[in-house]
Order: structure tokens, then sequence, then C-alpha cells
């Protein structure tokens, strides 16, 4: 690590319940006019109650696609799926990992340190600012939960990557990187999600959005929930109702990029060393569509 002062992150602001709940109506009501929806709190029940509909499935399929008609005709049905043939020709995926080391060792980035698979949700998760190289160096070094650079907007490496134009609107792309057993735990995002495996392989749970029935959520924030569940680790006494969801297991190795509709819980767990990338879109969930 280097003996330089590392930078200090912003100070929390200390808020009283009252401007706790006024801030937090206020970006419901910001996001919920960036999505095009009346409230965030319908856009989520409406979410979940037309996944009600959808059949069950035990594998994620694969497909090819031609463009981007193809792509939403798909996503209409709300459903999962793999796509193969895009994310392998980006001049991103050309490269190794050693590229990080090479031309990025100076890059700024924010890691998740400590138990941050415990606290994936909290407010006040340790996070640590340091460069490229000294997150390398410390992800090797580490003999437990390894720091994982999660939920970073890299410019510097979406340069050499090529978003398809499925969505009318898309947040910006993040990047994560880790090596094997860095974990995002189970949760879910009510946006639609384009996920692209660049280098690495990952294994991914996935459960329908009305399934949170049965996997205890807790609220981070309108359009985040977390699980307490894992489902590589199954706690049946602690949650016994998780032994009814309907968790489907997928494995996505490099090149592959994975469609996860709006709603639906996915815990995301390296393999080998990773490099993925995903952007959210901002408009109403195509199983709302649908519905």
């Amino acid at each position: 690590m280097s003996k330089e002062a590392p930078n200090r992150l912003p100070p929390r602001m200390l808020l009283t319940p009252e401007e706790a709940a006024a801030k937090k109506h206020a970006l419901e009501q910001r996001d919920a006019q960036i999505r095009g929806v009346s409230s965030i709190d319908a856009m989520r029940a409406a979410i979940k109650q037309a996944s009600r509909a959808l059949p069950a499935i035990t594998e994620v399929p694969r497909v090819k696609l031609r463009d981007a008609a193809a792509f939403r005709t798909r996503a209409l049905q709300g459903l999962p799926f793999l796509v193969e043939g895009i994310v392998g020709r980006w001049p991103l995926a050309q490269h190794s990992p050693s590229l990080l080391r090479e031309r990025y060792a100076q890059l700024h980035v924010r890691a998740r340190v400590g138990d941050y698979i415990g606290t994936a949700f909290a407010a006040d998760r340790a996070m640590q600012d340091m460069t490229m190289l000294e997150y390398l160096d410390l992800a090797e070094a580490t003999q437990g939960l390894p720091p994982y650079l999660g939920n970073l907007e890299l410019r510097e490496l979406n340069s050499m990557c090529h978003w398809p134009t499925w969505f009318e609107k898309m947040g910006p792309p993040r990047f994560w990187i880790g090596p094997a057993r860095t974990m995002t735990p189970l949760h879910c995002d009510y946006d639609d999600n384009i996920f692209a495996q660049i280098w690495g392989s990952k294994r991914i749970f996935l459960a329908p959005p009305h399934h949170d029935e049965f996997l205890y959520p807790r609220e981070a924030n309108p359009i985040l929930f977390g699980s307490p569940f894992n489902p590589e680790a199954p706690d049946y006494d602690a949650y016994p109702l998780a032994r009814q969801a309907a968790l489907v297991e997928v494995m996505v190795q490099p090149g592959d990029m994975l469609y996860v509709p709006a709603g639906w819980y996915h815990q995301v767990h390296a393999l080998t060393f990773s490099l993925s990338s995903n952007r959210w879109a901002r408009g109403v969930p195509f199983v709302m569509r649908q519905a």
C-alpha cells in the first residue's frame, strides 16, 4: 500500500427523522419521473404482480439476437436470458487482466473492504480509496474475503466497450472487478439490467420478483432490496420460507451478456478473477409493458 494518506470519504450527513423522510420522498419522486411511472411503490407492485403470470424456469436460455427489436421482443416475455456474440467483440474483451497493471495502475478506485457481503446494503459499509495497483496487490495478499471493486463508473475501461442500444434510456456503465470469491449477495434492482461478462467466470442465482415473499427482503432504497438468504449456503433453519423460492443457477462465461429483468433477485459470485460491467435501463420495465 502507498505510504501516502488515503483519500478520505465524504463525511456522512446526519439528518433528523423528518429530514430523512423528506429526502427519501424527493428521491422517490425523482426516480419515478426518470422511469416514466406514477410512483416507485406502484412500479414495484406492478412488477411483482406481472411476474406471477410468468412460467417457471429451470435454466436460463442462450440466444443470438439480430437487433434491438429482437431483444425487446424477447425481453417483453419478462424472463432472463443470455445473449451470445456481442461482448466477445469488444476491444476490452481482447485484453487480459494484466492490462489493469500495465495501463491503469494509477487509476483511482474505491474498494469494498471488510465484510462487505454482510453489510452489502448498509449505508455505512466499509470502503477504501486507493489506486488500481494498490487494489490488485491487496486483493492478492488478502487471505479471507478479498476486497471488491464494485459498481464503479470507469470511463477509461468503458472506452473499449460497445454497448448495444437495447433500451431507450440507459444509466452509465458500472464495472465490477475482483478475484475469485468476490460476491454481491442476493438482491433485486427494480430496473431492467444487461450484465456483460468480459473476463473470467461467475455463478449467478436468480429468483422471480414475486418470490420476495420467501426471501426476507430488506429495503436498501426504494429500487434496491437485499436478502439475507445465501442460495450457495442455504440456512433453512433461519430462513425456512426460502425452501419455496424458485432459484435458478446460471454460469456466465467470458463473452456472455445476461439480461436480468427488473425485480429479479440475483446473487453474483466470481469463480475466477473477473471483470464484469452492467447497465440499468431508465424507463418503464419491459414486464410492465407486457402487462
